[in-house]
């Protein structure tokens, strides 16, 4: 098979070398473009985007750029710190990484994005009435119309919808969605249950259960 080549498109070169590792562990090729000047590069399998100082439409313009290539994924790297911000495009073979995180999990979701394993499978797939829940490529579709969340309220509604009819205090929502570093108020997650339910409208709402005293309860 011919060696396959990831286009890593930055503005500075302080995830050069992470990037690189991926020459060792899926022996592929990595070339170097800048988010301003894309149309140099040459045909590619996967892009790499450091999202740095790069805004959410920017990333929309490069997916759509991408798509115009043949629908070539991207996983975008995003410092933990922007994370809450970022917004994936929707119908987008995409992923992120956070900054943080080490070359074995980097060669996993390069892998997969283009398609060098079996980890997508129907159990990635969650039905909600009329909602759709992608595990796989976190996207959200109500009547199959995509729901435009950001990473943080993703990850909250995945998973309290993956943890159905168990009631959740805040602080451990705090913990299992936001992580045990993040140094915010319980009032946080009230706020993203709002916007939650005010985006997937009142049908999928309704599952989503403030128990008195305690927390948040997601009703299957």
């Amino acid at each position: 098979m011919a060696e396959k080549c990831i286009l890593f498109m930055a503005r500075t070169t302080r995830f050069h070398e992470f990037a690189r590792t991926l020459t060792q562990s899926l022996g592929v090729e990595v070339s170097l473009a800048t988010p301003d000047s894309p149309n140099a590069a040459h045909d590619f399998d996967l892009l790499m985007l450091d999202g740095d100082g790069i805004r959410n439409d920017r990333i929309d313009q490069i997916a759509k750029w991408l798509e115009d290539r043949g629908g070539i994924p991207m996983l975008v790297i995003v410092d933990d710190e922007t994370l809450p911000s970022l917004r994936l495009p929707a119908h987008s073979r995409s992923d992120f990484i956070c900054s943080s995180a080490n070359p074995v999990e980097l060669e996993a979701r390069a892998r997969r994005l283009m398609g060098d394993d079996d980890s997508f499978n129907l159990d990635d797939i969650l039905h909600i009435d009329n909602l759709v829940i992608n595990l796989a490529t976190y996207q959200v579709y109500l009547d199959d119309e995509p729901v435009d969340l950001t990473l943080m309220e993703y990850s909250l509604l995945s998973f309290l919808a993956t943890h159905p009819n168990r009631a959740y205090s805040r602080e451990v929502l705090l913990h299992r969605v936001w992580g045990f570093e993040y140094c915010g108020g319980t009032r946080t997650v009230d706020v993203h249950i709002r916007r939650i339910r005010s985006k997937v409208g009142p049908q999928i709402a309704a599952h989503i259960t403030t128990v008195r005293g305690v927390g948040y309860l997601f009703k299957d």
